[in-house]
């Protein structure tokens, strides 16, 4: 019937049962429905479809409700969605002393950003202002009006020439992304330990492990067993800050970044930390391709206690991350490239230099939650994993 896109994933509403569409109250790619709205009329027989072609549902919403049986029939249930809509929603007063019908939660948003609820149009029922108005608001804040006014912009799009930019809509993922990156990094603090890690041995038992692994067994999957372990042994790590108290897990989910087309999304592993290397290969690839094909389910996107982001795949060598909030640590990723070290374990006459496989992880905290030598025995656990894989599979 329809695919919903709420503020993590886009979710298919399938219809359970049979019948015919007599109306659809609104097209296809019909965006910011309001919550409650009729949707489409359904009939069990298709001779009744026609009783319904000039079925106006706002005007149904709006009509009073009479005393008859076939009155009740009708207007039930956009009376009822009418008095929902009353009881969820505030008046307040405008400039002019009008009364504004608004939602607490849109009254909150108009408050925060500076609006005017005057100027912003409801298309809620009854002409309800809601959230999604106050964020579609393209209106200055009222704090901000007069000085905008007198004020005109360097390069207005029709200062510049034809195909010089192309401008493209913000999906409510990329939304939901950017004010969750830009709270973390204004309300967190953040500090970054960076640990360098030889990987040659994991690569060759990778090697041996993949020909008998059901699941192609990857470095990222490896990494995502040794990042859970040495969660299990720095606990605080694994941990969320909750304002009055730390809340520290005994198992760990993993959130794993995805680079998507409508944006990242940082799907759940849970319980990493107790499944093999083989059940996360096949978890991954299995999440990781839902998340790129917007498939997966609300509850696969919460719930997680650290998150891993791999840049390793574009020959990035270093880079932090953002922690993700309310999770206390996010751990970067980067390429193992070949390196120059000192053969500390050289005799006389064998050669003081050897080349490994080197990687760089960078493992971003919150200060509030994790200090700086925890974050450093963190580190010295992963990289033991890391440098003894075969410590993994105990």
């Amino acid at each position: 019937m329809a695919a919903i896109e709420t503020d993590k994933a886009t979710v298919d509403f399938e219809m359970q049962e049979e019948g015919f569409i007599a109306k659809l109250c609104y097209p296809e790619g019909a965006k910011d429905v309001p919550l409650g709205s009729v949707i489409a009329i359904l009939v069990e027989n298709k001779e009744d479809i026609a009783a319904f072609a000039n079925y106006d549902p706002s005007a149904a919403t709006a009509a009073p409700v009479q005393d008859t049986p076939a009155a009740e029939a009708t207007s039930s249930q956009p009376a009822a969605q009418t008095q929902a809509a009353a009881s969820s929603s505030v008046a307040s007063s405008a400039g002019d002393g009008s009364r504004v019908f608004v939602s607490p939660y849109a009254k909150k948003l108009a408050a925060e950003k500076g609006l005017d609820l005057s100027q912003v149009s409801g298309t809620g029922p009854n002409n309800r202002i809601v959230a999604a108005d106050v964020e579609e608001f393209k209106g200055a804040p009222q704090a901000k009006v007069a000085a905008a006014g007198a004020q005109k912009k360097a390069a207005a799009p029709s200062d510049l020439p034809a195909g010089a930019f192309e401008d493209f809509e913000n999906s409510q993922i990329r939304k939901v992304i950017a004010d969750r990156l830009t709270y973390s990094k204004q309300n967190i603090p953040h500090y970054y330990v960076t640990v360098s890690v030889e990987v040659d041995k994991l690569l060759a038992l990778r090697g041996k492990l993949n020909k008998h692994a059901s699941s192609k067994i990857s470095v990222n999957d490896m990494v995502i067993k040794a990042a859970s372990l040495a969660s299990t042994k720095v606990p605080q790590t694994n941990s969320q800050w909750m304002d009055d108290f730390v809340r520290q897990f005994t198992n760990v989910n993993m959130c794993v970044a995805v680079q998507t087309d409508h944006g990242l999304m940082a799907p759940v592993l849970r319980n990493t930390n107790l499944k093999g290397l083989n059940e996360i290969a096949t978890e991954i690839k299995d999440i990781a391709g839902r998340a790129r094909d917007n498939k997966l389910k609300p509850e696969e996107l919460s719930g997680g206690t650290f998150t891993i982001s791999n840049l390793g795949m574009f020959g990035v060598n270093n880079f932090s991350a953002i922690v993700n909030p309310p999770q206390a640590c996010i751990l970067a990723v980067s390429a193992a490239t070949k390196t120059v070290l000192v053969n500390e374990a050289a005799g006389e006459g064998d050669d003081p230099y050897r080349v490994a496989s080197v990687m760089n992880v960078t493992l971003s905290s919150d200060h509030r939650v994790v200090d700086g030598a925890v974050a450093a025995m963190w580190g010295q656990e992963f990289k033991k994993f890391i440098e003894n894989p075969e410590l993994m599979l105990l």
